[in-house]
């Protein structure tokens, strides 16, 4: 059995709102579940109790998919600044942060 080996580059990581699209998939779980809520009798008597289960399950790991994306975005932006940074001291010839400490 040969090795498989792909045809072609992976495409690029989509990029857009990741914060909005967490937070609307959460609010939906969130109101799946206490839509569910009121049947939950209905539910167990049916064997189908986990539904409403894993609706709630959805929002917690929702919002833990919130605060793990907003801590991405968050160094992503300090990366891009420091970038910056560090390119606009490499033009002005001097060292990153080396500008902080001359003032004095």
């Amino acid at each position: 059995m040969a090795k498989w080996t792909p045809k072609h580059e992976a495409p690029e990581p989509l990029e857009g709102p990741v914060v909005a699209t967490i937070t609307v998939g959460t609010i939906l779980w969130f109101v799946l579940f206490l839509v569910q809520l009121p049947f939950y009798g209905w539910y167990d008597d049916h064997g189908h109790a986990w539904w409403v289960w894993t609706c709630l399950a959805g929002t917690g790991l929702g919002l833990l998919g919130v605060w793990l994306v907003r801590r991405r975005d968050a160094a992503i932006k300090r990366h891009a600044a420091l970038t910056a940074e560090s390119a606009a001291g490499t033009a002005a010839g001097t060292a990153p942060g080396a500008a902080a400490g001359a003032s004095e």
